[in-house]
């Protein structure tokens, strides 16, 4: 064999490898990068009107729901990596934003999880309820998938739940928006880098044949991820038109 031919072939393997681990380490913590200028404009204007908290709640139940069902049917580690990133983004979003609510706040009146009144379902004052919250909701998937586990049906559905709340991620934004009629407040960085994100992590699920439900998921967060970009730009352009 000639030696050339396996010098290329070796460069090629070493190419190939470092290209795979840089796309997984992408997986990981790409997936927190757009919440980076959130997290920064909320600090900047001590206001969070314009971010749904909601989007925390439905990445947390969605990142919960998949390292069980990574339990179940072990796919890719880079995934259930990307999953425990992301839990931990969501906490610290949530951090900030129950400190933020609390020195603002006027009344003194707090809405804790103790008082189970559905109508301030997270939307607690303190962040030790959001904690407790997720962890009884952990304890019960690992009670329930300890019971279930050998039963594939059982399985699958948990994957199938996860990827339909990650589906679902833009969407508390997307109504927050409609319901402010404004995206004001809201990062328009952090939905650019959704997109990107999503684009980027749907192709690397059909590359790496991952189960069906994960690039169905995608495809369905890069449709949200357009419409809340036609927010930004008819909320902008209605404005203007307001003003002048």
């Amino acid at each position: 064999m000639d030696p050339e031919v396996t010098l290329q072939e070796e460069d090629v393997e070493v190419s190939w490898t470092l290209l795979s681990w840089l796309a997984s380490c992408l997986m990981v913590f790409g997936g927190a990068l757009p919440y980076v200028p959130q997290y920064q404009e909320i600090q900047r204007n001590s206001n969070t009107e314009g971010f749904s908290t909601r989007v925390c709640l439905v990445l947390l139940i969605a990142n919960i729901l998949r390292i069980f069902f990574w339990i179940g049917k072990q796919f890719e580690v880079t995934l259930l990596l990307q999953s425990v990133v992301m839990i931990l983004t969501m906490f610290a979003m949530l951090h900030l934003c129950c400190t933020v609510q609390y020195t603002n706040r006027v009344s003194t009146k707090q809405h804790r999880l103790s008082d189970l009144d559905v109508r301030y379902f997270w939307k607690w004052s303190a962040f030790e309820d959001y904690l407790l919250f997720c962890f009884g909701f952990t304890v019960l998937c690992a009670v329930v998938t300890l019971l279930l586990l050998d039963s594939a049906m059982f399985v699958e559905t948990l994957g199938l739940l996860a990827v339909m709340f990650e589906a679902m991620l833009g969407l508390p934004q997307l109504l927050q928006n409609f319901h402010n009629s404004s995206t004001r407040g809201m990062s328009v960085k952090m939905v650019l880098l959704w997109t990107a994100g999503d684009v980027f992590k749907t192709t690397y699920f059909v590359i790496n044949e991952s189960p069906s439900q994960f690039w169905v998921c995608g495809a369905v967060q890069i449709l949200i991820d357009v419409a809340i970009l036609l927010q930004v730009l008819f909320y902008n352009q209605d404005t203007r038109i307001k003003l002048g």
